[in-house]
C-alpha cells in the first residue's frame, strides 16, 4: 500500500470515554498527535472523530442459505465500512474471506472460523455439524484456522422437544474450550435460552452471543467469571416475526422466543449493572442487512446503558477487548468523523461524515 495524503483531523477527537484532543494527524497511514514538520498538501477533516466502529458479531460471506460469492461478500463489507464499522469480528462463516485482508478499502476482520454445531441443530449449510465426541478435534481445527476466536452453537431448537435446548453435554465442553485456549484462541457461543449458560460459563467460555437467556441466577456467575456478552439487539428485534412463523409447528418455542424478546432490555441492563462486559454486534449476514452498528448502539442506550458506555461498547472498549488499538500514537489510522458529538446524541453514529481507513478517506 502506498502512503496516503497527510490528513489533519480537527474539532474534537474522542480518544476515550473522558479523553479528547483538539486534533490529530495522519501521516503515512498512521495516527500521530505531533504536527509534521514540513507537510504539504494537507487535507483537513473537521468534526467529532472516533476510532472506527466495531461490529463484534457479524458474518461476512453468509446469507440466509449459506456461503455467498466474493462479489456479495464485498458488498457486505462495503456496507459495514460505509456505516463506520471498520473492525469486524466475524462470528462464524462458511465462506473463505481471507482475500479481504488484501484490500486496503475494506474493513479489518477478526475471524472465528466456521460455526461448530450439533448435528441437525442449526441453520443448514452454516456449520460443521458434529457429535460431542468430535468437539475437541473440531474446536482445535477452527482455533488454528481463525484469528483467535472459535464459535460454538450453544443452543438451538430441538424438534423433538419443540423448544430451545442445549446442544452439548457439560462433559464435552470443558475439554473443548481448554483445547481452544491451548491454541491461544477464545471461545464464544450462540445462546438464546437459559439452560446452556451455566455449563458454558463453568466450562471456561469467554463470551456469549445474544445472551437473551440470562437470569438472576446466571448474571452473577457471568460477572464473577468476566464473561462478556454481545446482545445483538437489532437481531433480537426479529424474534416476534420468527415466533409467528413457527407458531403452528412449534408453539412452545414460539412462546419462549416472545418471552425472551419481551425482557430483552431488562436482560441487557441487568448484565450491565452487574459489571458484565457488553459489546456491540448486529448478527448481520444471515437474514439481517449489514451496516447496522450505529442502530445497535442506539439499542444499548434504549436498554438503559449510559451513552458513553454504549459508545465505548462500539469503540474504545470493544477495540481493547479485541486487542486492536484505538486512536493512539502510531496506530493505523482507522477512524470515523461525525457532524455532531455522539456522546450528546448517539443517532449521529448512523450517518458518518467522513471515514478514514488505513489512512485514506474512503467515505
Amino acid at each position: 500500500m502506498s502512503e496516503g495524503p497527510v490528513l489533519r483531523v480537527r474539532g474534537r477527537v474522542l480518544t476515550g470515554r473522558e479523553e479528547t484532543r483538539d486534533e490529530l494527524w495522519v501521516v503515512g497511514g498512521r495516527v500521530t498527535f505531533t504536527p509534521p514538520a514540513a507537510a504539504r498538501d494537507v487535507v483537513d477533516v473537521e468534526g467529532w472523530a472516533l476510532p472506527g466502529l466495531v461490529d463484534a458479531h457479524c458474518h461476512v460471506g453468509l446469507d440466509a442459505h449459506g456461503a455467498v460469492d466474493a462479489a456479495t461478500s464485498e458488498k457486505q463489507a462495503l456496507a459495514d465500512r460505509d456505516a463506520g464499522a471498520l473492525l469486524l469480528r466475524d462470528a462464524g462463516s462458511a465462506a473463505d474471506t481471507r482475500w479481504i485482508d488484501d484490500r486496503d478499502d475494506l474493513p479489518r476482520i477478526i475471524r472465528a472460523g466456521r460455526h461448530i454445531a450439533r448435528t441437525r441443530r442449526y441453520i443448514r449449510n452454516y456449520a460443521h455439524e458434529i457429535e460431542p465426541a468430535d468437539l475437541v478435534a473440531y474446536v482445535g481445527r477452527e482455533a488454528r484456522r481463525g484469528d483467535g476466536w472459535v464459535k460454538l452453537v450453544g443452543d438451538w431448537i430441538d424438534r423433538d422437544a419443540g423448544d430451545l435446548r442445549p446442544c452439548w453435554p457439560r462433559a464435552a465442553l470443558a475439554p473443548a474450550i481448554a483445547e481452544a485456549h491451548r491454541h491461544g484462541a477464545r471461545v464464544t457461543a450462540h445462546c438464546f435460552a437459559e439452560d446452556s449458560l451455566r455449563d458454558l460459563v463453568e466450562a471456561g467460555i469467554d463470551c456469549i452471543e445474544h445472551a437473551t437467556g440470562l437470569t438472576e441466577e446466571t448474571v452473577p456467575l457471568f460477572a464473577e467469571r468476566g464473561v462478556a456478552i454481545v446482545p445483538t439487539l437489532v437481531n433480537i428485534a426479529t424474534f416476534p416475526r420468527l415466533a409467528e412463523g413457527g407458531q403452528d409447528k412449534f408453539p412452545r418455542w414460539a412462546g419462549h422466543m416472545r418471552r425472551l424478546h419481551a425482557r430483552r432490555y431488562d436482560t441487557v441492563r441487568a448484565a450491565y449493572d452487574a459489571g458484565i462486559p457488553v459489546y456491540t454486534g448486529t448478527d448481520a449476514g444471515g437474514s439481517l442487512a449489514h451496516g447496522l452498528v450505529g442502530q445497535e448502539v442506539g439499542e444499548l442506550v434504549a436498554a438503559g446503558i449510559p451513552v458513553a458506555d454504549a459508545v465505548s461498547a462500539a469503540t474504545w472498549g470493544a477495540r481493547a477487548w479485541l486487542g486492536r488499538p484505538g486512536l493512539v500514537e502510531g496506530a493505523p489510522a482507522d477512524l470515523v468523523v461525525y457532524e455532531a458529538d455522539p456522546l450528546d446524541d448517539v443517532r449521529v453514529l448512523t450517518a458518518p461524515r467522513r471515514t478514514v481507513l488505513r489512512g485514506r478517506i474512503v467515505g
